[in-house]
């Protein structure tokens, strides 16, 4: 059985740390690829730039990411993500920081899976990561690699 993997796009050093360690708090013990633009993101998923040569079967079981990124936003990942085959149907959980509407309306339109409000709160930030990962990587049937 492949390794479950996430992939988490985060630009933001001190959110990358919290949600890293929201999972090791909840026993994620998934490998978690970080990915801290857009561009780099394509990258992993498409197995260019850096990663030229990765095993691209070897994809992520769920994505979180985030919207405000440096290179390539957060909306046009998600949008390149939709666009192409071998990732159309990867489960993408926007986990940002952002409730206007316009951005929850657009992520929805692109085909992401989820919007999730990244709390304040530590402990709220532990429980939503918590609740991520009992469901998309336990109950979800993830969908089968091509």
């Amino acid at each position: 059985m492949p390794p479950k993997i996430i992939l988490l796009v985060e630009d933001n050093p001190d959110d990358e740390a919290l949600t890293l360690r929201a999972l090791k708090k909840n026993n994620i013990l998934n490998e978690v690829v970080v990915a801290h633009d857009g561009a780099e993101a394509l990258d992993f998923l498409f197995a260019t730039g850096p990663y030229t040569g990765r095993d691209i079967r070897l994809m992520p079981q769920i994505i979180l990411l985030d919207l405000k990124l440096p290179k390539i936003d957060g909306l046009e990942v998600l949008r390149r993500l939709r666009a192409d085959s071998r990732t159309k149907i990867l489960p993408v959980i926007i986990l940002t920081s952002s409730s206007e509407e316009i951005d929850i309306t657009n992520g929805y339109h692109l085909g992401a899976n989820s919007y999730v409000r990244k709390p304040v709160d530590f402990s709220q930030f532990v429980e939503a990561v918590r609740q991520l990962g009992l469901y998309w990587l336990v109950l979800n049937e993830a969908p089968p690699v091509l």
